[in-house]
């Protein structure tokens, strides 16, 4: 017998042992009714697209370590994909959810039996639509409490409460996206930011449904807080109270007490609410934070009421908490700068030191000519995206099935490894000819168990923003950030490489760069992005596959028996 059939035969029963093991310890099993229902905001009514007709949909509690079966039954009226947002998913990309990189949507009326494989995870993460914009009302939150007999590395609090912030238009999100795409230019702006589903009292017809959290004087709750806006980062903060951050992205921080945080599309943020204020109600409240020059962005705050529960008489209306202005850059990169893994014995840093693959890549606002020259983009152009100058463009099949089947033509393996084009990539006037990328399907294959840094660097190429970005399958370490241009001289000499905070999305300052490492520990394929929905729509998204290490531990597992067809 053949080594590669040795290893073949050895992955096969390693898997059927595993779901036997998974089949004894009696796996917990979730269903999820995709399906459209009526909702009322902003004084009008419209169907939007749930899960269980919940919305926010529902929370899934787990406990470090677990797998657990999603049963997904699509019963609306567009294909749709659910990712489960920070899940490693180790050897298993199969159930991560990306449409055309690991699967092909599921279908009206098909289902698809999704496992979720936790693994180092601790803390919140969550779960979201990963198919057009439909994540605009399908998400939900990912609770992942201590393995059982461990407990948090801080006092356990009086109670645990996620904290979701979203976006909402009156018009069908469907609708908003296909006039989108046609237009060739910006979406419309959200007509509300909400919290937890309502968008709170300052919006018209929304006092009476406002999200309440009630507390008791002198103790403390655990927030968690997810940003699941379609296209903003967030500040957030609770009036006349501090907040300890101690964790993001399923991993925990150094305590940070401050009086704001800043949160990006797909991060989510553990903080402690101590309930230490004179009785009343506060408000905490979120805003926009947008610092593109001349791009248009929804100006409203959303808030939701801390309530005291003991008697007292009530002031007429609860206090706002003070934001920073909408386009303070320092305030969002100081925050997240702030950011420190915990680093004790219990959660060690593993921060690779010995970089074998250097990277770098750019993330640029770019444009296309319009075939009428009457496109909505700058000089009647349409607006696109991009990294390392390719504008990606989705496969007709899932980049995963070509990949394990060997089906060629589906995808090219030439992603550049560092900018094609090297230029003052912040500067204020670019000329034009970098403006238009090239639309391509290529992938990034790095060798298993190879230790990456990669330098994100922002561009000012039509438009210099901030840009969350996303990887799926990993979390690494921010070592580094800062504004302007990377030095590869100096700006490694402040790395930190004791203790980075651990995400898996990050933030590349407006006009700045963000250094990243990890180990390309888990193979399979997997889909890196901004998570700034209009740019992912426009192209600002690549593709990892990390190829099998030796052993059969170190290889992909097969993919289920019902994989939605394409």
């Amino acid at each position: 017998m053949s080594l590669i059939m040795k290893f073949s035969v050895l992955q096969i029963l390693g898997l059927l042992i595993l779901d036997g093991l998974l089949h004894c310890q009696g796996l917990a099993r979730h269903t999820f009714v995709v399906k459209d229902v009526p909702y009322t905001r902003l004084c009008s009514t419209k169907n939007i697209l749930t899960i269980n007709g919940q919305f926010p949909g529902p929370t899934l509690h787990v406990n470090k370590g677990d797998t657990i079966v999603v049963d997904v039954l699509n019963k609306g009226n567009y294909n749709i994909t659910i990712h489960w947002h920070g899940v490693k998913q180790p050897r298993y990309p199969w159930s991560d959810g990306p449409e055309y990189i690991t699967q092909c949507p599921i279908q009206p009326g098909q289902k698809f039996s999704q496992k979720i494989i936790f693994s180092s995870e601790e803390g919140t993460l969550w779960w979201h639509a990963h198919s057009d914009w439909t994540r605009a009302t399908v998400y939900g939150a990912i609770i992942i409490h201590p393995k059982k007999g461990t407990s948090y590395p801080f006092p356990n609090p009086h109670a645990e409460v996620p904290i979701i912030l979203g976006e909402w238009w009156k018009k069908d999100i469907m609708e908003l996206y296909h006039e989108f795409l046609a237009s060739g230019g910006d979406p419309n702006v959200s007509d509300a930011y909400t919290i937890n589903g309502q968008p709170g009292d300052l919006y018209p017809c929304s006092k009476s449904e406002t999200f309440k959290l009630m507390v008791d004087y002198g103790k403390t709750y655990l927030l968690r807080i997810i940003n699941a806006a379609l296209q903003d980062i967030l500040f957030f903060a609770i009036a006349k109270h501090n907040i300890t951050v101690v964790g993001t992205d399923a991993s925990y921080t150094k305590p940070l007490k401050t009086d704001y945080i800043a949160i990006s599309p797909g991060q989510t943020i553990d903080v402690l609410l101590e309930a230490n204020q004179a009785l009343g109600d506060y408000y905490m409240a979120a805003k926009v934070y947008s610092s593109a020059n001349g791009v248009d962005y929804d100006n409203t705050t959303t808030t939701a009421i801390v309530h005291y529960n003991q008697n007292y008489n009530a002031s007429s209306r609860p206090q706002l908490p003070n934001l920073p202005s909408y386009n303070d850059t320092n305030a969002s990169a100081n925050f997240t700068g702030s950011l420190r893994s915990l680093a004790d014995d219990n959660h060690p840093v593993h921060v690779p030191l010995n970089i074998s693959t250097q990277l770098m890549f750019t993330a640029s606002v770019n444009s296309f000519p319009c075939s009428t020259n009457s496109c909505q983009g700058p000089n009647g152009s349409r607006l696109a995206a991009s990294m390392n100058n390719i504008s990606f463009v989705l496969p007709p099949i899932d980049i995963l099935q070509a990949y394990y089947n060997h089906i060629s033509g589906v995808y090219g393996d030439q992603f550049p490894s560092f900018p094609p084009f090297i230029f003052n990539f912040t500067a204020e006037d670019l000329p034009l000819a970098l403006e238009t990328p090239k639309r391509d399907t290529e992938v990034k294959v790095l060798e298993y168990n190879s230790t990456v840094e990669l330098v994100l660097q922002g561009t000012n190429l039509l438009a210099g923003t901030d840009h969350p970005m996303h990887i799926h399958g990993y979390s690494f370490y921010v070592v580094g950030w800062g504004f302007g241009n990377f030095d590869k001289d100096k700006d490694p000499l402040r790395y930190n490489l004791v203790d980075p905070p651990l995400q898996n999305t990050i933030a590349i300052p407006k006009n700045g760069w963000a250094t990243i490492r990890f180990k390309a520990d888990n193979p399979g394929v997997w889909f890196m992005h901004c998570h700034l929905e209009r740019h992912l729509s426009w192209g600002m998204d690549m593709t990892f596959i990390v190829k099998n290490g030796s052993n059969p531990e170190a290889q992909l597992l097969p993919p289920p028996s019902d994989m939605p067809p394409c």
